[in-house]
C-alpha cells in the first residue's frame, strides 16, 4: 500500500469527487440505472443521509478520492434491518489497484460490527469484470432477472448477489447505528481494515 493511501469515512467535502467518479457510469454505461448524474449538492445529501445509519467510505490517495463504497437499507421494513444493499465505485485511474477490494473489506468489517448479517449487491449483467470481482469477494450469485431494466437504448439483465457477514442467531440484537460504531475505541483500526489490499503507487 502506498503510504499516502487511506480509507476513511466520507464527508460532504467529498461530494464533488464522488460525483465525478459516479457520473460516467450514469452517462455512458448501464452499470447503474440512474441516467442523470446527481448534482454535487444532491450527492452531499445522499452521503449525509446514509451516514445517519450506515457507513459510506472513501479511498483517498495523494489527497484525491479514487473510490468509494457504502451500504444502505435493502428494504424499509424492520424485518430487513439485519441486511443491507452494497455499492462500490472506483475511478478509472485506480482500477486494478485493490481499491474496490480494500473498500469492501473495510465496509464488511464495519457492517459486521454494527450487527449486520448479510450484504446484497445488485449488478447489471453481463459485466465480466464486476461479476469476477464479486465472486472473488465471496459473494454468491443468487438470481438473474432477464430484461428487467431499459436504459441506454436497450433492455438489461440484473443479477442479485449475497455475501454473508455474520452468523444468524435465533434472537439477534438490533443493529447498532453507524454513529455508535464510530465511538468504539478501536474505530480507527476498524475502518482501515482494507488498507492492506491497496496497491496504489
Amino acid at each position: 500500500m502506498a503510504s499516502d493511501a487511506r480509507i476513511r469515512v466520507a464527508t460532504a467535502d467529498d461530494a464533488a469527487a464522488i460525483r465525478d467518479i459516479y457520473a460516467p457510469f450514469c452517462e455512458s454505461t448501464a452499470v447503474t440505472f440512474e441516467e442523470t448524474p446527481p448534482t454535487e449538492s444532491e450527492m452531499a445529501d445522499r452521503i449525509a443521509s446514509t451516514l445517519e445509519t450506515h457507513p459510506w467510505l472513501v479511498c483517498e490517495a495523494d489527497g484525491d478520492v479514487v473510490g468509494y463504497a457504502y451500504a444502505g437499507p435493502l428494504r424499509k421494513r424492520r424485518a430487513y434491518e439485519w441486511v443491507v444493499e452494497l455499492s462500490v465505485y472506483v475511478a478509472d485511474s485506480a482500477r486494478g489497484t485493490g481499491v474496490g477490494r480494500g473498500l469492501y473489506e473495510s465496509l464488511f468489517a464495519v457492517l459486521e460490527r454494527q450487527g449486520i448479517r448479510d450484504g446484497y449487491a445488485v449488478t447489471t449483467v453481463p459485466n465480466p469484470e464486476t461479476e469476477w470481482f464479486h465472486e472473488r469477494m465471496g459473494f454468491d450469485r443468487l438470481v438473474d432477472f432477464p430484461g428487467i431494466g431499459y436504459t441506454q437504448d436497450e433492455w438489461h439483465d440484473v443479477a442479485w448477489w449475497r455475501r454473508p457477514l455474520a452468523e444468524k442467531s435465533e434472537t439477534p440484537d438490533r443493529p447498532r447505528p453507524f454513529p455508535a460504531v464510530r465511538e468504539d475505541g478501536d474505530w480507527e483500526s476498524l475502518v482501515r481494515t482494507g488498507e492492506d489490499a491497496l496497491e496504489l503507487r
